[in-house]
């Protein structure tokens, strides 16, 4: 049993009646919902919860944290981001979803801006599966389309990724690495790039497939507390004759 915890800042919908419209009971209970199943155990957690609903006992019984935030990166906590951050290190997976690409965990984790640039025009995105090995591809075609989405355009402020498993295309000919994997101590985490709030995208059958891939990878193989820098004795050699 994989547990995961669903994150979601939720403000647009409670501000906006056109986000409410597309995900009305909000975007976390959408992801939550096409994850549970008897190998996926499912909590969410908003940013009004008290301690964002990310607490220390929280996190320690979390094997993979969902990320989606756009409007109040902000007002995340930093003692917040810190108790994430070191779970992570620890052997906590993240996906990190569209625009939470400035939050403040993912940046943290990334070291950069990871600054974009973007129009939101409602174009046709083609995702091309450039890595049809990797485990969140299985079962992708070589391509997959969504139409209506918000353009995200190289350069992306990132540092250079473990692997590149996604690229996407846009109508204007703009491209962007949309799925790429990174490695923190013994936390993986995966940054997928669909999902804008006003586009039913997270009920794309393609899009709910490969979340639930990414959380199947992401899943912790060593959870252990954070590496230290021991003084240790050395290890002698045996010989036999």
């Amino acid at each position: 049993m994989i547990k995961v915890t669903v994150w979601n800042e939720f403000q647009h919908e409670k501000e906006s009646a056109e986000v409410r419209a597309v995900y009305p009971n909000g975007i976390h209970n959408a992801i939550a919902d096409f994850l549970r199943s008897d190998e996926i155990e499912v909590r969410t957690a908003t940013l009004d919860d008290p301690e964002c609903g990310l607490t220390e006992e929280v996190l320690k019984d979390t094997d993979v944290l969902i990320w989606w935030g756009h409007i109040a990166h902000d007002r995340v906590p930093d003692e917040v981001v810190a108790r994430v951050r070191t779970q992570i290190l620890t052997g906590m997976g993240l996906i990190v979803l569209h625009s939470g690409h400035h939050s403040k965990i993912f940046r943290s984790m990334m070291g950069t801006s990871c600054n974009l640039s973007w129009r939101e025009d409602g174009d046709l995105e083609r995702i091309w599966t450039i890595n049809p090995a990797h485990p969140i591809a299985k079962g992708v075609g070589r391509y997959f389309e969504i139409e209506g989405v918000e353009t995200y355009a190289e350069p992306f402020g990132i540092p250079e990724p473990d692997e590149v498993v996604f690229m996407g295309w846009y109508e204007g000919g703009e491209v962007f690495r949309s799925g790429c994997t990174f490695h923190r101590e013994n936390g993986r985490i995966f940054y997928f790039q669909p999902g804008h709030e006003t586009f039913p995208i997270f009920y794309h059958e393609t899009v709910q497939t490969i979340i639930r891939n990414a959380v199947e990878w992401a899943a912790p193989v060593l959870r252990t507390p954070g590496l230290k820098c021991p003084n240790v004795k050395k290890v002698h050699k045996t010989c036999k004759d």
